[in-house]
């Protein structure tokens, strides 16, 4: 430690920037695992409800097809139909494009609904409407839709869907195969339908020999240019299989569900953030619900305005960069690009979730979970933005950048203070040789130093005899601490009574430095008595009270209030062969209580009180203009109450609380909370000191005085106990005469509260 301290000085800062950086790596690391562990718990959390969600759902849509296709009516007039189909369209053929009419089959396909047909619908529609379906198809096992019911008025098919008559879809016909063979519900993903070619009259697909779209009624129609798919539209379908008498499959009912109000919804309600979304997407990585960034993806052309929708469009490549901060893959065909790491690890058909940011569809760091979900044929992600995920560590790295720059700043102040403070030592010793050689007094040796300044025991040249000199240094002291001291030694010198300290001298040196100049005391005050000697018994706490009431009731007749008395400002001493002298020190925050000059004799003003908050009366700490001697007679039950018990009357963390115990009623009485014996009189005076309300206090000092002199004991510590006592008594290392104690248990200090922080 001793080489530690001989090294220059510039390597304290440094080694302690050393200590700040590997700190802050090793929080940076545990501050980065810890959110790496609760993204993991969040993403898995929000992934789980999405997936419940959706079995749930699914659960009951199913359930719904499976009951609907399973009742009387339904089972019935379905099995009718089934065995009596209406009269169809044209021959058909399949084509490479989906359905054809066969040459010379006439003209467009058109459906006769016979009887069975329209009670089938008409059962079905309220049914429809209830369960919230739009559309129910009846379709066989040769994959032809024969009877359909809707909640359209006029039972008109919405668009997408092919009209009775028609075969189903290509791209659903396994999956009615699947149901057919394994008897088995089944759901089939959202999908798109052309819903200009419904319009025509024709089902998914259809077409006229050689490619001719015609309407209804055989007119030829041509889709407007540049909005050939701006009418397509995204569905779902659950289908249900429908049993003959003998359990035998004849076909299957089909619902049909706008994915829309539901299945995207469902996946929309658990975003977290502002950039958390959770999707769907098949085994090719086409996103099959609503993205969160359709408004966004517009922007990046990803979609326009034939498809301004992501559902069923956007295929979920890695487009090689970020494309919101302006990448383009130029000459790149965006569909020969790998799927992105989140979907292509779910079609592989692995479940996990990755805190290591990789790109999303949009090419920008995400982190996210997944799952492939077999009996629903599809995977579901969840992802949020990598810089929203990691933006509370981004924060921390901040402040710890932060925290560096004002360790060095504070390294150059540190460093530019040292040389502020060798100057004024300096100075301080070029006027205290000054003072030696100029002034009156000769300075002996150092006996105390504070934050503001040092004192001295120095000689008079003349009269030769011990006085205290303390200097107050300018640079430690802001302009107002100077002015409160000039104030406390003009008051003072006002003040002659033996219990008081006594002011002989003050003024400035040749270099600015206020300086003051008192009576030498030897002895201690009561703060260190009662730490070195604990609580003190009834008789000499009497004595002392007593005492101090004199020196106050010499203030409170020139119109002063003291306002900070506390053990640390009543000193004891053998002064003048009077054993157990009291001296009242430190006149700084005395205040002239006279309405006339209350405001220029107070220099904390309204917007700040001072003092110790143990021994503030209740109204100090409210307003601190409305003290006045009762308030000193407070600070003096609180003195005596310390003294006899050797605790405070209220004991608090903050001024708050020990306010709010001031208010909330008397404390113990001493008696209580001592294990010396105290008179129930004694008792009774302290706690009138201590009432809340100034008015249930002794009105002044000398019926206080008079009061603490009728006690049974007041006359017990005597003349002769008093000078054993100090005959006795010698002074410790740690305390200097006329000196503030380094070695003190409790806490002493004056505070400065600022208004804000004032109690209402």
């Amino acid at each position: 430690m001793r080489n530690l301290m001989k090294q220059p000085l510039w390597l304290v800062p440094l080694l302690i920037a050393g200590l700040v950086a590997a700190f802050g790596w090793w929080g940076n690391n545990r501050l980065r695992e810890t959110i790496e562990d609760q993204l993991k718990d969040q993403l898995n959390a929000t992934l789980n409800a999405n997936v419940k969600a959706l079995q749930i759902w699914t659960t009951n849509q199913v359930k719904f097809a499976t009951l609907l296709a399973e009742e009387p009516v339904v089972q019935n007039s379905s099995l009718r139909i089934l065995d009596n189909p209406a009269p169809s369209g044209p021959e058909m053929r399949s084509g490479p494009g989906g359905p054809e009419m066969r040459p010379g089959s006439g003209g467009p396909p058109e459906f006769r609904p016979n009887s069975e047909s329209v009670k089938f619908a008409n059962y079905l529609r309220p049914r429809l409407n209830q369960l919230g379906y739009e559309v129910a198809q009846l379709v066989n096992t040769n994959f032809i839709v024969v009877a359909a019911a809707s909640t359209n008025r006029g039972g008109w098919m919405p668009p997408g869907m092919p009209p009775p008559g028609m075969p189903i879809s290509d791209a659903h016909t396994n999956q009615f195969a699947e149901l057919f063979a394994a008897d088995e519900p089944v759901m089939i993903t959202p999908f798109k339908q052309d819903m200009l070619a419904e319009r025509r009259g024709f089902g998914p697909g259809f077409r006229l020999p050689g490619g001719d779209f015609r309407g209804r009624f055989g007119r030829p129609l041509s889709p407007p240019p540049g909005r050939g798919r701006r009418g397509d539209r995204t569905l779902m379908q659950v289908a249900a299989p429908l049993h003959d008498t003998n359990g035998v499959v004849r076909g299957a009912l089909a619902l049909v569900i706008n994915p829309d109000m539901e299945f995207s919804r469902i996946l929309s309600v658990a975003r977290s953030g502002e950039s958390g979304e959770t999707y769907a997407f098949d085994q090719t990585g086409l996103l099959i619900s609503e993205s969160r960034f359709d408004s966004q993806l517009f922007r990046l052309g990803l979609l326009n305005e034939t498809n301004k929708s992501s559902a069923l469009y956007v295929r979920l490549h890695d487009p090689g960069g970020d494309l919101a901060a302006g990448y383009k893959a130029a000459g790149v065909d965006p569909a020969t690009r790998p799927l992105i790491h989140i979907v292509g690890e779910a079609v592989e058909g692995t479940d996990g979730v990755e805190v290591a940011p990789s790109r999303d569809y949009r090419g920008v760091a995400v982190v996210g979970a997944w799952r492939w979900l077999p009996q629903l044929g599809f995977g579901v992600a969840t992802q949020i933005d990598a810089d929203e995920a990691f933006r509370p560590l981004h924060i921390v790295r901040l402040l710890f950048l932060m925290l560096l720059l004002l360790l060095i700043l504070c390294a150059v102040g540190m460093l530019l203070f040292s040389f502020a403070n060798t100057a004024s030592r300096r100075r301080l010793n070029v006027a205290e040789l000054r003072l030696k050689q100029l002034g009156q007094y000769t300075l002996e040796e150092k006996i105390g130093e504070g934050g503001m300044g040092v004192v001295y025991r120095a000689s008079h040249a003349l009269l030769r005899r011990d006085t205290a000199v303390k200097l107050l240094l300018p640079d430690r002291a802001d302009p107002a601490a100077i002015q409160r001291f000039e104030r406390e030694v003009r008051l003072t010198c006002r003040l002659t009574h033996p219990n008081t300290i006594q002011v002989y001298d003050y003024g400035h040196t040749p270099d600015g430095i206020f300086y003051y100049v008192m009576e030498y005391l030897r002895g201690l005050n009561l703060h260190d008595f009662v730490a070195r000697f604990g609580p003190t018994p009834e008789a000499r706490v009497i004595h002392i009270l007593t005492q101090v009431c004199d020196s106050l009731a010499e203030a409170h007749g020139l119109g002063l209030i003291h306002r900070d008395i506390k053990p640390g400002n009543i000193f004891l001493c053998d002064r003048g062969g009077i054993p157990d002298s009291v001296k009242v020190l430190d006149f700084g925050l005395v205040q002239e209580y006279r309405a006339e000059n209350r405001q220029q004799m107070n220099l904390a003003g309204r917007d700040a009180l001072e003092g110790t908050p143990w021994f503030m009366p209740p109204e100090a700490i409210q307003d601190n203009t409305a003290s006045d001697p009762r308030s000193d007679i407070y600070s003096v039950g609180a003195l005596a109450y310390y003294l006899l018990t050797g605790d405070y009357a209220y004991d608090g963390e903050t001024v708050r609380e020990i306010h709010d115990k001031q208010l909330a009623g008397p404390p113990p009485p001493p008696s209580q909370r001592s294990r010396l014996p105290i008179s129930p009189e004694l008792d009774r005076i302290v706690l009138a000191c201590l009432a809340a309300a100034p008015a249930d206090r002794p009105q002044n000092v000398l019926d206080l005085r008079a009061l603490l002199r009728a006690t049974p004991h007041a006359a017990d510590w005597t003349v002769a106990e008093q000078a054993d006592w100090w005959a006795h008594f010698q002074p410790q290392p740690w305390e200097s005469p006329a000196a503030p104690a380094e070695g003190a248990k409790t806490p002493m200090a004056t505070v400065k509260i600022d208004i804000e922080d004032r109690l209402p």
